[in-house]
């Protein structure tokens, strides 16, 4: 009660007062607080029942009032005076011994606010940033502690101060083999005038001890990376961020990635080899991740795991009650999202040998380690939840280090040719290969989806490992000079049409076979002396009509149904092959194929374990769930939309000499036309029946009684569909040839 009069009193004579000048003002609130520790016998009391608050309120203001009446960068006797005094030296000794209760709370924002309020540069000062050090090292200490909340502010804001001037970094590099601190004599009951004078707050030892730091501090300024050959430094700050993220206080952990993300993105070299060799961040990453995917239910539908919100890191809100409402695990599922966002952003902001170590540690320890045992399992229903959220991790990723860890760990390293004898050789691989061709067509329809994620990433491996690597030497080609050629064509028999011969493929097209804008139809890409057809790469409109045509009429039943014209595809061709040329522009794929001379063309042809299984599927079309041949097609077109001249030729020229014994993809499409022409004479009212089939998916007729053959009715939609989205890439991609060359 007395203090609470005291400090009133001195308010009134504060103010009634004449204004003294600003250094004289600023002595006498630190000499006032420092008479408080000589004067009082009462320690127990808390800080705020002082005047403490007070007279460092008023500090603050006079350093504030300084900095602004001077010129900038010009340092007043007040700073002086601070600076000299090493008054943050003894207010830190004071924090610690948190005398008188409260005193902490104190310290940690008047550095806060001081740090944050001068525009000026403090921390190059030895005097600010070695006590700085001491505090930050206070910090974190203690969970759940009364001070949390001032020492993140405390933290984030020298993190700020870092990002401003990262060379300043070094100077919170601390070498491990400094001798210990002394305790300071303020923590003692006898001790609190000796700490006071001179009003440093240390012992003689401790003066002795700093000063010997002086030369390395110093010496940082000029190298701007004094410990970058010192593989035993202590990085405080980042402790007691990592520390704070273990917090029960969901802010406070917030606060503390933030602070963590400043940190990581620093470009010193010498930081960021101590961030991830000194500190336990990768550590935390990669446990957390492993915690929360560990607490994901182990069956969950694949479609709440592909459909529930996207999740950015710290902004998740829970509702427990209305997250179990909507499905079991989905507050696990999106804390699991929210962290995994959170370790993709930091890896993404680091500096890149620190985003490398982060991401490599995410892949030994969560990926390898959790997720591949998981995938590798037996249990159908354990594949399904797996694979559904190995998909949707990859939906997530952007990092480019992570997702090329990622990458690595899914398809291996490898970049020579496979062979047939060499597709098992990554375990992983081959099974999710494999399970692209699964016996639950759930699995077979979650792996496909998986892979169409998985090219549609900006990773140039990933195209390589599944598919360029096998067309690399363009050995599916015929490699005999023309006399010596069997009449093969397309992998087909001896005996086989000619497309060009064959009415089905020749230019007299009837009306709904004409196709919209044919006066851009006559555009041919340039020439190219590889091409067997007429010294140059097959017309356009040649292409385009071979595949629109490959449905015989009486399978054909989009141009009886408005809307479902060839039109539609080719806008979205143009849109998916502008995108996907933004994405390999960076990548050193040339105009035209690799030329023959220099092909190894005797090494025998293997078109790859994924492609195998893909063409595989496809040969099946017509057996099998619509569902299935959808992403089937999915992922075929869009490997055909990729701008590689060895996918052009491979994948969407019809009049490609193939090498005996291999098969492109119009040689797939042929044998199921063929197989097909065989079927149809066998079901009564083919036409009709298929007209119905194609109305009921596009909801315009009502369900009603089954309709026999209905696999094969679905199966020859959806060919018919993918022949039309083949033709439209083959326009939009040699129609861009053409309007890029000179």
């Amino acid at each position: 009660m007395f203090s609470k009069f005291t400090s009133i009193l001195q308010h009134a004579v504060e103010a009634l007062a004449p204004s003294l000048p600003l250094q004289e003002d600023f002595v006498y609130h630190w000499k006032a607080i420092t008479h408080y520790y000589i004067e009082t016998s009462d320690d127990k009391a808390p800080v705020t029942d002082t005047n403490i608050p007070s007279h460092l309120e008023q500090m603050l203001d006079i350093l504030t009032q300084e900095e602004a009446e001077r010129e900038s960068g010009e340092t007043g006797p007040c700073m002086e005076y601070l600076l000299h005094h090493k008054i943050l030296e003894t207010l830190y000794t004071l924090g610690k011994a948190d005398c008188p209760p409260g005193m902490k709370q104190q310290v940690l924002t008047f550095y806060t606010k001081l740090l944050a309020h001068i525009r000026q540069p403090l921390l190059p000062h030895i005097n600010v940033h070695r006590p700085v050090q001491k505090l930050i090292r206070l910090c974190g200490e203690v969970l759940a502690a009364p001070t949390e909340n001032e020492e993140i502010q405390f933290l984030c804001i020298v993190c700020a101060k870092l990002k401003q001037d990262p060379y300043l970094v070094n100077f919170f590099l601390e070498n491990k083999s400094k001798r210990p601190e002394i305790k300071s004599p303020v923590a003692t009951e006898g001790g609190k005038e000796n700490a006071l004078s001179p009003d440093t707050g240390q012992s003689l030892a401790q003066e002795q001890a700093d000063h010997q730091d002086e030369p390395q501090a110093a010496a940082a300024v000029s190298t701007s990376s004094p410990t970058s050959n010192n593989n035993s430094n202590n990085y405080n700050l980042v402790t007691s961020l990592l520390n704070l993220t273990k917090s029960p206080d969901g802010r406070i952990v917030v606060k503390a990635c933030e602070g963590l993300m400043l940190l990581v993105s620093l470009p010193e070299p010498a930081a960021a080899k101590c961030l991830t060799e000194n500190t336990e961040l990768c550590e935390l990453l990669t446990d957390r991740l492993v915690s929360f995917y560990k607490a994901l239910p182990q069956s969950m539908d694949p479609l709440d795991i592909e459909t529930v919100e996207s999740v950015n890191w710290g902004l998740d809100v829970y509702n427990l009650k209305e997250d179990a409402a909507v499905f079991t695990g989905k507050r696990a599922l999106i804390s699991f999202l929210s962290w995994l966002d959170y370790c993709d952003q930091l890896i993404k902001e680091a500096q890149k040998s620190a985003a490398a170590v982060m991401a490599k540690a995410v892949r030994e320890r969560f990926f390898v380690s959790v997720m591949e045992p998981q995938l590798m399992q037996t249990s159908e229903v354990g594949i399904l939840t797996s694979t559904a959220l190995l998909n949707r991790i990859i939906r997530q990723v952007t990092s480019e280090a992570l997702l090329q860890e990622m990458v690595y760990f899914l398809l291996g390293e490898e970049r020579e040719p496979e062979t047939s004898a060499t597709i098992a050789q990554n375990p992983l691989r081959h099974r999710l290969i494999e399970h692209c061709d699964h016996l639950s067509d759930e699995i077979s329809i979650m792996t496909l989806r998986l892979f169409e994620q998985l090219i549609q990433k900006p990773n140039q491996h990933i195209l390589h490992n599944l598919v360029l690597r096998s067309l690399e030497e363009r050995n599916y080609l015929e490699n005999k000079p023309q006399e010596e050629r069997e009449p093969l064509e397309n992998g087909q028999p001896h005996d086989a049409v000619d497309l060009e011969e064959d009415p089905l493929f020749g230019d007299d097209l009837s009306p709904e076979r004409k196709l919209s804008g044919s006066d851009w139809l006559s555009t041919s890409p340039p020439q190219s002396p590889d091409h067997s057809k007429s010294e140059g790469k097959t017309e356009v409109h040649k292409i385009v009509n071979s595949f629109l045509c490959l449905v015989p009429d009486e399978a054909k039943s989009s141009y009886h149904v408005e809307g479902t014209g060839y039109d539609t595809y080719l806008r979205d061709a143009h849109r998916q092959f502008r995108d996907y040329c933004g994405i390999c522009q960076r990548w050193d794929w040339r105009g035209n194929p690799k030329p023959f001379e220099k092909c190894n063309l005797d090494i025998p042809f293997f078109e790859g374990h994924f492609l195998k299984v893909l063409f595989d599927r496809m040969g099946r079309i017509l057996d099998q769930p619509y569902d299935v041949n959808l992403q089937v097609t999915a992922v075929l077109s869009k490997l055909s939309l990729l701008p590689h001249p060895h996918l052009n030729e491979y994948l969407l020229d019809p009049y490609i000499n193939l090498a005996p014994g291999c098969r492109s993809l119009f040689s797939v499409i042929v044998r199921v036309v063929g197989d097909l022409m065989l079927r149809i004479h066998r079901i009564p009212d083919f036409t009709p029946k298929l007209l119905l089939v194609r109305k009921r998916l596009l909801g315009m007729e009502p369900e009603g009684i089954t309709i026999d053959h209905m696999t094969l009715l679905e199966g020859v939609i959806v060919l018919e569909e993918f022949c039309k989205e083949l033709a439209a890439i083959a326009f939009v991609k040699y129609h861009a040839a053409a309007s890029s060359s000179p």
